[in-house]
């Protein structure tokens, strides 16, 4: 294309700053380089006085050492250590132990024999409990939080690495000086046992076959390209067996100014953000990459089988490799998994296949990297289907479109829906933030990317199909992944870490400086729900409006003040409704209609309220209420298409039982409610069997006879006003009483179900006192202090002093409705031969509050200031008016919090631990598998009941 819609232009700012901007650009964006190549990408965004913050490092597992896997992943765990200057009080005694602990590594990494690397490792974790007296934990998290930042996190993947912060914009220098010190070097410690809750991490993923099935995929798409043979959790054995020095040479090497960017999109002064990046970054020195010869791919010239066994239900993953992120192959692959399945549901594999039930589930997709790609599609059979016919159903699909037969309007109806796509992900501060970070990763220019839609809007349906021929040969890898023993589960032993010194009181002179440095504060804003939202009445429904200053997209709910406590089967009938038609549209067409006006619907039914929503562009929206009216009026009872639903339905119970996390979920509800609860009063399958269609349709079709009120989002009240009236009637029928569950005390039980992992999960579950909101500011500080975040207590103690855990966390849930019971529940996913220490640690920390004075005060702080920068807007402006009138409160309730939290003393959280949390007797709920079982730590939890999944399940 020679004509580009959007253009670079450069500029020169205030203080002599050169520039980029794209032409036609509604977001803006400015791209400076400084002089050491540190690209930095700014942009507005006046929704809070807050900046999303991104560090995106263009390395990651593709360019980990051959024997050192995982390397990238662990260096972005050690990044939050500290420095030389953050994270110790006294980093000279420290370097020297560390630097023998350096040397202990290589020489354990050396030694082949086993005994001699057990004591290798315990010199190692001897010196490291001496450097550890010289190391405070955290202290990168704790900085952070004073500032009052909120997801603080990070990730790594195959040509990434990033670094991730939303901080107040008047913390923006400080954030800054934080950052600048934390790229500027590394240090290594409390190594060991970060090493260890990596090791757990790496344990999680064994337990999760979405990643065992992605492995045998990519090592087969990619026999030789590190996309395919470094995963970036590394092998076990590199884990096992690491280099610090290693590390410290890859951090040298790859982060380094020329390797890195700084994106910041927020409330953001443009020439004062680059000039203080300037000032704090501007000095870190260029430095030349390594280099690296590129891997090039051989072409797959047949078919590569591979199988995975692990408990679930089994599905076949089939996958074609692309050529990079923005080629033309790659868009054009993007486009064809559009046509196979999309968001409006209406793609071939949507229709033919999910929306005929003719098997559980199947979707196409593609995944653009830095360098090459792939076309996948995931099918999920019934249970009287092999994964070979499943395979041979989704590759009909792909031959219609080779042979160019999908509709004529679906090509503009996708290129329409990613331009929708697109609008709303640029709309926050998050979304353009996210877009432009990887955009940096992927090399390519903010230009290139904004005229992307031209590209694909450029394409025609013989593109499609002359690509579709081309590229969709016998030259792709199928995975089947079947039910069975995944007899390549690794189990290690416990290496017996001892625990390390935390120093929790402890304050490097970087913290001290930090917070004697005072900025001007944010003043809190709390919003007038009755000025910001509009109402009216039509005939006997309630109008409510919030004004979409954004863009053209808008949304209209029904809102409904019932929901499946009143009728148990009201979710299901809305499942159905999904699968019929009407006397003018089939279940197909209707799909079709909706997607061709860019209009989507939504149904979601909870215990108290069913939502249907509508979201399109402004103008389409009415066209989307006729539709969705026609449907629900007229829809069309098929005992058949019921039949089929029910099957689907049976089948889909029966997937979930196989699933570790919904086990897990299951059991942990019965745990908290005992046998009878929402989840298991569902129902039957002879109810399912013998029931008429007509009973779910009927349902529908009197829905709009209820009362209701309208929620309407976008940019004209009056015009929504005056066309909503014709498609409203006046309610004439009851709302049903609502059915009570009961809340049963948690007694002490230990519940437990069996299956095969690796890992032991455990979570505990507590009854407390009904909610009062007299307490919400206590529960603020407390989860902020005590059970939740990298610096809170419990996370210090069983991930950093004592490696017990990647996930680790004990929380406070306040409920959303008066009258009913707040709960505390714990959780730990170990190593069964950890579980005993596990439990013992987290009973020692919840029997008796810790006093941290330091770290108290700054959760309060870091409360207050998250409080202070945040805003209500868009469509929360009404939703929260919902959440707030469950609990008896008609206006802004963080105004209260926030004065609570001012004036909060520690002897107020210990007090309220003391009286609501400590006397609460906590259920457990355990899975893994039985044989390493630790019994002698369960039964000093409570009496022990082994729970089949019919028990968890109800079914």
């Amino acid at each position: 294309m020679t004509d580009k819609r959007y253009k670079e232009t450069i500029h020169t700012d205030t203080n002599n700053y050169e520039y980029i901007t794209i032409t036609r650009d509604e977001n803006k964006v400015r791209i400076y380089t400084l002089k050491n190549g540190l690209k930095v990408f700014l942009a507005q965004n006046f929704d809070a006085p807050k900046i999303q913050t991104f560090i995106p490092v263009r390395t990651g597992s593709n360019n980990d050492p051959a024997d050192n896997t995982g390397l990238a992943h662990y260096l972005e765990h050690m990044m939050f250590k500290g420095t030389s200057k953050i994270g110790t009080h006294n980093c000279e005694k420290e370097k020297a132990l560390l630097d023998q602990i350096s040397e202990l590594y290589e020489q354990h990494k050396a030694e082949p024999d086993a005994g001699k690397k057990k004591e290798i490792y315990k010199k190692i974790d001897q010196i490291s409990q001496e450097a550890s007296q010289y190391a405070i934990a955290n202290e990168y998290d704790k900085i952070i939080s004073s500032l009052g930042a909120t997801g603080t996190n990070a990730h790594t993947w195959f040509d990434e690495t990033v670094y991730k912060n939303n901080i107040p914009n008047n913390e923006l220098e400080k954030w800054l000086k934080v950052e600048k010190e934390r790229f500027s070097e590394i240090v290594l410690r409390l190594f060991h046992t970060e090493l260890e809750s990596v090791y757990e991490e790496f344990n999680r993923a064994q337990d999760n076959d979405t990643r065992l099935v992605s492995y045998e995929l990519m090592d087969a798409l990619f026999p030789t390209h590190p996309n395919g043979q470094q995963t970036t959790l590394g092998k076990a054995e590199h884990l096992k067996n690491p280099s610090m020095k290693a590390i410290h040479k890859y951090f040298d090497e790859y982060y380094v100014p020329n390797n890195y960017a700084m994106v910041l999109v927020g409330d953001l002064n443009f020439e004062e953000t680059i000039s203080l990046i300037d000032q704090y970054f501007g000095a870190i020195p260029y430095r030349e990459l390594p280099k690296k010869t590129p891997v090039i791919e051989q072409p797959i010239t047949g078919i590569i089988e591979r199988t995975v066994k692990s408990p679930t239900t089994p599905r076949v993953q089939l996958a074609w490799r692309t050529e990079s992120y923005g080629t033309r192959e790659a868009m054009l692959a993007d486009v064809v998994a559009n046509i196979l399945s999309n968001r409006g549901e209406a793609g071939l594999l949507d229709l033919h296949i999910n929306q005929t039930q003719k098997m559980l589930w199947a979707q196409a997709f593609s995944v653009g990297l830095k360098q090459y790609g792939y076309f996948s599609i995931v099918a999920v059979p019934k249970e009287t289907q092999t994964l070979d016919e499943a395979k041979k159903m989704v590759l009909e699909e792909v031959e219609l479109v080779k042979k160019g037969e999908f509709p004529d309007w679906i090509l503009p109806a996708i290129i329409k829906d990613f331009k929708l796509q697109r609008l709303k992900g640029l709309e926050t501060a998050e979304g353009l933030a996210t877009n432009l970070y990887d955009t940096y990763i992927k090399g390519r220019t903010w230009e290139e990317e904004l005229n992307e839609m031209d590209q694909y809007e450029a394409f025609t349906k013989q593109d499609i199909v002359n690509f579709a021929n081309e590229f969709f040969r016998d030259n792709y890898v199928v995975v089947n992944k079947e039910k069975g023993i995944n007899d390549k589960l690794l189990r290690v032993d416990n290496p017996g870490i001892t625990p390390v010194k935390i120093n929790r009181e402890a304050q490097s002179e970087f913290l001290k400086q930090i917070l004697e440095e005072k900025t001007d504060d944010i003043r809190p804003e709390f919003i007038d729900y009755d000025k910001e939202i509009k109402t009216d009445t039509v005939k006997d429904k309630k109008l409510s409006f919030v004004k979409n200053k954004y863009n053209e997209i808008a949304q209209v709910h029904f809102i409904f003040p019932f929901g499946s406590d009143h009728d148990r089967d009201l979710g299901i009938s809305t499942q159905v409704l999904q699968y019929l038609g009407t006397e003018k549209y089939s279940p197909e067409d209707l799909k079709k209609e909706f997607f061709k006006i860019g209009v989507s619907n939504d149904f979601k039914t909870t215990a108290d309220q069913l939502l249907i929503s509508l979201s399109g562009l402004e103008e389409n929206i009415e066209k989307g209420i006729v539709l969705l009216q026609h449907w629900m009026y007229h829809v069309k009872p098929d005992q058949e298409i019921y039949s089929q639903f029910v099957d689907t339905v049976l089948e889909n119970r029966a997937a979930v039982k196989k699933d570790k996390n919904r086990i897990m979920t299951a059991l942990t509800n019965y745990t908290k409610l005992g046998s009878f609860s929402r989840f298991t009063d569902i129902i039957s399958k002879d109810e399912l069997e013998n029931s008429k269609v007509e009973v779910f349709a009927d349902r529908m079709k009197q829905l709009f006879r209820y009362p209701y009120q309208l929620f309407f989002y976008g940019k004209d009240f009056e015009r929504f006003k005056n066309y909503i009236d014709q498609y409203i009637e006046e309610a004439n029928l009851d709302i049903p009483e609502p059915k009570k569950y009961p809340e049963p005390e948690t007694n002490g039980n230990v519940y437990f179900t069996d299956y095969d992992m690796v890992q032991m999960e455990m979570s505990k579950v507590g009854k407390g006192h009904d909610v009062d909101t007299y307490n919400f500011g206590k529960i603020n500080v407390f989860n902020e202090y005590f059970g939740r975040g990298l610096s809170s207590i419990v996370f210090q103690e069983i991930r950093e002093s004592k490696s017990l855990a990647y996930s680790a966390y004990v929380s406070y849930a306040a409920n959303s409705e008066l009258g009913h019971p707040d709960y505390v529940t714990t959780y730990i996913g170990t190593q069964p031969d950890k579980l005993q220490i596990a439990v013992d640690t987290m009973a020692g920390l919840m029997n008796e509050l810790p006093e941290v004075p330091i770290q108290f005060e700054n959760a309060k702080n870091a409360a207050l200031k998250q409080i202070a920068s945040a805003r209500i807007t868009r469509t929360n402006i009404f939703f929260n008016t919902l959440k707030l009138k469950k609990l008896g409160i008609a206006y802004d309730f963080r105004k209260d919090i926030y004065r609570q939290i001012q004036d909060l003393k520690f002897e107020d959280v210990k007090l309220f631990y003391q009286t609501k949390i400590k006397p609460i007797r906590f259920n457990t709920a355990i899975i893994g598998k039985k044989e390493n079982l630790n019994m002698d730590a369960v039964h000093q939890m409570g009496a022990f009941k082994e729970l089949d999944l019919k028990d968890i399940f109800g079914h």
